[in-house]
């Protein structure tokens, strides 16, 4: 559990140096990506979000490709596995 929250933490500290590189505040983040202002200060707080409101905040910041590679990467159980699929 202790790796889920340091992920979590920062994931959080990652977008919220975006945001400040961006120069955007937390208000003109939440107008933009259309997410509650206090969505916005829940997550750079406490790390909670909808995935929803994530997506869209990556979006605003330019980032929304990353998440089309989250869990691309097969799993493999076994070398055998792996030449068989080439």
């Amino acid at each position: 559990m202790a790796n889920i929250l340091d992920t979590k933490q920062k994931l959080v500290q990652r977008i919220k140096a975006r945001r400040r590189e961006g120069k955007l505040s937390q208000s003109v983040l939440s107008q933009r990506a259309m997410v509650s202002l206090g969505s916005v200060k829940r997550f750079e707080s406490t790390g909670e979000i909808s995935l929803t409101s994530l997506l869209r905040i990556a979006a605003v910041l330019g980032y929304e490709g990353d998440f089309d590679r989250l869990f691309e990467r097969k799993n493999y159980q076994s070398l055998d596995e792996i030449l068989n699929e080439k």
